[in-house]
């Protein structure tokens, strides 16, 4: 059998499936696609291109980058982050664990690990040499951010391991009467 005999087999059956692709299985495709897309010389210096003008722009009276650029600079890197710290841990829990579960997990896992970072940055606030922006402020206000933070991973937290009681519950149930 040949590969494109395969591929169109592959192909086929992905059509003709229930359910189709999940959308996590089409992210995976159009970032498969991007990357091959990406070795190609003049869609590489497009991207480039496209990178610059809306992430390097440059005031022309002042001749440095603008907050436009600066801010979607920012918002691009957090994006990228937080998918790619959660969508692996998510990805390789979905392969073994399933749809729900994996999602439960990663939430509780996420909200956790924010819950001891959280309370470390409570106890170990910044100390020392302080930006200007935040002078005059005591000891407990520079904290404030910090135990919202905990409060808030804290209880999202906790809703993530009740749901995950309850899954392990009603997992139990259907084994129980099958």
């Amino acid at each position: 059998m040949s590969l494109k005999t395969s591929f169109s087999r592959t192909l086929n059956r992905l059509r003709t499936e229930e359910s189709g692709l999940s959308a996590l299985e089409w992210l995976g495709v159009v970032a498969i696609i991007i990357s091959v897309l990406a070795f190609i010389p003049p869609v590489r210096g497009a991207m480039g291109d496209l990178y610059d003008a809306i992430f390097k722009q440059i005031d022309p009276d002042t001749g440095e980058v603008t907050a436009f650029s600066i801010a979607t600079r920012g918002i691009l890197v957090t994006l990228v982050s937080v998918i790619a710290f959660l969508g692996t841990g998510y990805l390789l829990l979905y392969t073994n664990l399933g749809t729900k579960l994996a999602f439960l997990v990663t939430g509780a896992a996420t909200f956790g690990w924010m819950v001891v970072g959280g309370a470390l940055f409570i106890a170990y606030a910044p100390r020392g040499l302080r930006p200007r922006s935040v002078e005059g402020l005591n000891a407990l206000q520079i904290r404030i951010p910090s135990i919202a933070m905990t409060l808030g991973s804290f209880i999202l937290f906790l809703m993530f391991m009740v749901a995950l009681d309850r899954y392990e519950k009603l997992d139990q149930e259907v084994a129980s009467t099958e």
